[in-house]
């Protein structure tokens, strides 16, 4: 499995996922920086304790990388099948299931990884940022920082569970723009945040939504030998 994880980094060049995870970091807390600095002057989202700061944080982070992996999975898997490359995987002796396997796992490990060095820097960013520029009326000691970042793993756990959902709408008929566009469907819901339903910050919910995405995970794993590749 360590090898066929090796061979799929090498044979998909991630060097432009890395770059698109800088820039995205950058613009997130450019974002994040500006909706708290017009939440203070406008009052329309209440940002009155640091848990609020990082519960947005957290929740912007989570969104984008969910499409981030779903544009891997876009990449990684359906157009193997739409370009019928796929073919030629199925042709070494290796089982069809490790092969996907490999393949999916890449793609939970990488957006695991990003999503936690990702809440970390935004966050990271954002606290500099506020020290020297104050944008919210409190200060985020560094205490609060390492809390709030333990606080966040399990919700980046259940992102990358999450992230496996829009693979079922994308083997359905092969399709890239319905991987992709089905990733926007799963953030709409999995980081829905208002103060009277904070869907993105009811645990539970993330839990229920991350197994359906191993559900899918495991059901494609399982099901690939019978999965036409024409």
């Amino acid at each position: 499995m360590v090898h066929l994880l090796k061979l799929e980094m090498k044979k998909f060049n991630l060097g432009w996922y890395v770059k698109g995870a800088i820039i995205a970091n950058i613009i997130l807390t450019a974002i994040v920086c500006f909706v708290i600095y017009i939440a203070q002057s406008e009052g329309d989202i209440p940002i009155s304790t640091y848990q609020d700061v990082y519960v947005l944080i957290g929740v912007s982070v989570r969104a984008t990388f969910i499409v981030f992996a779903s544009v891997l999975i876009a990449k990684l898997v359906i157009e193997e099948y739409k370009n019928k490359t796929i073919l030629i995987l199925f042709s070494y002796p290796v089982s069809r299931k490790k092969l996907i396997a490999s393949k999916l796992t890449l793609i939970a490990f990488i957006t695991l990884i990003t999503l936690m060095l990702s809440n970390i820097i935004v966050a990271g960013l954002f606290s500099i940022i506020n020290s020297y520029f104050p944008i919210v009326p409190f200060t985020l000691t560094t205490n609060q920082f390492i809390g709030e970042v333990i606080n966040m793993i399990p919700f980046a756990i259940a992102s990358t569970g999450i992230s496996l959902i829009p693979l079922y709408f994308g083997m359905r008929n092969h399709s890239v723009p319905a991987t992709i566009c089905s990733s926007l469907l799963v953030v709409a819901i999995a980081c829905y945040y208002n103060p009277e339903i904070p869907l993105a910050a009811f645990i539970p919910l993330q839990i229920g939504l991350a197994a359906v995405g191993v559900i899918i995970a495991f059901r494609g794993i399982r099901n690939i030998e019978n999965e036409d590749a024409m």
